[in-house]
């Protein structure tokens, strides 16, 4: 397992999630879809956990609770306001700035790949100040997909001109994952013991620093 994550971080191009992956949003997603469902749909806030969408877009989630309906579209805007008015209260996992500083110092090419609307990304993407990082960003609001569906990320690479082979992607969500697999991509999945289908497991964004460092101090 070791010489597969190794040989994925030798990897000129780096496709990255962000919520969960690079950014410790979670909370911040929970409280909005809490607060937004007691107002629109109090009666399913007993039964909803939010570990139980994780990776699926804001409208999706509200689609799955509403079915598509007017009061699903309702409640997905009114999540998505909450948490954006709350942006600056999401934090950066350990070691998310010095993997990307990392790659970028290295010549190596990072992009995001994320569910979550170009509004709220782009709000986190300032408060967090991790926007500078990545040479594109897609977002759920500029594909007709959702994560697990592989066209997400293989509309990435066609967008982007990317080689599917020369790529590497860092998911969080079994979802994910599924999507990133489904494309045919290298797919690491972080801070888990045990990796969804397909994956190579990293126990934290840390343990990818130490490799690239160690690639570089071997190189020399």
């Amino acid at each position: 397992m070791t010489a597969l994550l190794a040989e994925a971080c030798a990897r000129r191009v780096w496709l990255f999630d962000l919520d969960g992956t690079l950014v410790d949003s979670c909370p911040a997603h929970e409280a909005a879809f809490l607060q937004a469902i007691a107002e629109v749909a109090p009666d399913r806030l007993a039964s909803f956990r939010y570990a139980d969408h994780a990776g699926a877009s804001t409208r999706e989630v509200a689609v799955r609770l509403l079915g598509d309906t007017g009061e699903a579209d309702r409640l997905a805007r009114l999540k998505q306001r909450l948490y954006r008015e709350n942006a600056e209260t999401v934090a950066v996992f350990p070691g998310a700035r010095r993997l990307l500083g990392r790659l970028v110092a290295g010549g190596r090419d990072a992009y995001l790949v994320t569910s979550g609307s170009r509004a709220s990304v782009a709000r986190v993407l300032a408060a967090c100040s991790l926007g500078a990082y990545f040479r594109g960003v897609l977002t759920s609001d500029d594909v007709p997909a959702s994560k697990p569906d592989p066209a997400f990320y293989a509309y990435a690479c066609e967008q982007w001109g990317l080689d599917p082979g020369a790529a590497v992607v860092l998911e969080d969500s079994a979802h994910g994952v599924a999507s990133a697999v489904g494309a045919g991509l290298a797919t690491l999945h972080v801070h888990v013991a045990e990796p969804a289908p397909g994956a190579v497991a990293v126990r934290d964004l840390e343990q990818i620093v130490s490799l690239l460092f160690a690639e570089v101090g071997g190189a020399g």
